[in-house]
């Protein structure tokens, strides 16, 4: 039986909920569905990565030989053999990760909530790259804090700008590998340098690593982890080496602080769902992603390399950007006249799209700055879009 006239609702949202706000490059992407544009915006790993035929017969298996606990509820903190695989990968001769350290996650971007949750009071002090991941930013502001920039240069972030804004910061959040979105690398010299900072200032290090295993050259960097368990929260996914439909990611962090994540996580979902954790077991289990990141690697680096070669050729002489050594992001410096929000919308017209550079930023945005993604598009297709953004470009000269 239907009511006849009811009153209208009057919704009072939360002050919380007038917080929340769509991503910009989520926003764009409805735009770049469309076949005819070159879209350099996504933030999305390559399909042509996608192990099917692996996750279809790993699927297969684990549903026939233990589908009943595959599709029952799971302990909330993660399938045990899975956490005990990462904790494996993670260890080093000189530290030892625990399999208890290990939470799995709906995705790294729940790690980021979850942290926010449990670290972050309203008008909390959160000291965050310049730029940094726009995910993170949008993850933590729903809970209010105060950020506080810190400085970065062509060699990603600098440890010695920490001081002046680390006075009750709550977490230091960077990605120290292929950054999203400049694509910078930190040197082992200047990890050393953030872990010694942030460990003699008391501060958390949140290192998040979604892009690591993406070196080009094959040479991973040494994770801050390893240098202060005790100190470092560590962020890892299988989105970028597995798919990212599965949604799937983990935090790795001190005992205390990673069962005040559990009951957090306990409040939002009760547990990732087992069955795509154990799916994911059985493809990685017996060396896997050793054969497969090396392609992942091969197809990253032939796309990067015809992106550069394309900006050389096309961009203007007073446009800068990075040259990444690994990852899925080049970030474009143009001169400072130039709106990058306003080129992209000459941009969506001549059937080309990127994301402009201002919503990474916690701070001060720089509008003369934006990201390019080269890892779904054919290096044809790159040389075509970099060109009419290089036109477009001179155009404003």
């Amino acid at each position: 039986m239907k009511i006849e006239n009811p009153n209208p609702i009057d919704w009072r949202f939360s002050e919380r909920a007038s917080q929340l706000q769509s991503s910009f490059i989520r926003e764009i992407l409805k735009i770049t569905q469309r076949p005819e544009i070159i879209s350099f915006a996504g933030g999305l790993p390559s399909p042509a990565t996608f192990p099917v035929e692996q996750m279809k017969a790993a699927f297969d298996k684990v549903l026939t030989e233990n589908g009943k606990v595959a599709l029952q509820y799971g302990p909330t903190d993660g399938y045990p053999l899975l956490r005990e695989w990462i904790a494996n990968s993670l260890s080093t001769d000189s530290c030892k990760i625990k399999p208890e350290q290990v939470l799995m996650t709906s995705g790294s971007q729940q790690a980021l909530d979850l942290l926010g949750k449990v670290l972050i009071d309203e008008g909390s002090r959160v000291l965050v790259e310049t730029p940094s991941y726009l995910g993170a930013l949008q993850a933590f502001s729903v809970y209010r804090p105060e950020f506080k920039s810190v400085a970065t240069d062509d060699h990603g972030l600098v440890p010695s700008s920490i001081d002046p804004v680390a006075d009750g910061a709550r977490m230091l959040y960077a990605l120290p590998n292929f950054q999203n979105p400049t694509g910078r690398s930190l040197s082992i010299e200047r990890r050393v340098e953030l872990v010694e900072t942030c460990a003699r200032l008391g501060i958390p290090l949140i290192e998040d690593d979604p892009y690591g295993a993406l070196s080009y050259k094959g040479e991973p960097f040494p994770k801050m982890l390893n240098m202060n368990p005790d100190g470092v929260i560590y962020m890892g996914s299988f989105s970028k080496v597995l798919t990212p439909g599965i949604r799937l990611g983990y935090v790795v962090a001190p005992l205390p602080l990673v069962r005040r994540l559990e009951l957090a996580k306990q409040a939002a979902d009760l547990h990732t769902a087992q069955l795509t954790q154990m799916v994911v077991y059985e493809v990685i289990k017996d060396g896997f992603l050793d054969q497969h990141i090396p392609k992942i690697r091969t197809l990253y680096a032939n796309q990067c390399q015809a992106m550069l070669d394309a900006l050389t050729e096309c961009f203007p002489s007073s446009v800068t950007w990075t040259k990444p050594e690994g990852g899925m992001f080049i970030w474009v410096t143009l001169p400072k006249h130039i709106d990058a929000m306003k080129l992209l919308d000459q941009a969506i017209a001549a059937k080309v799209a990127f994301v402009p550079g201002a919503p990474f930023y916690a701070n001060e945005p720089e509008t003369n700055t934006l990201r390019l993604s080269f890892v779904t598009v054919p290096p044809e297709r790159i040389r075509e879009g970099v060109a009419v953004l290089g036109k477009l470009i001179a155009a404003q000269l």
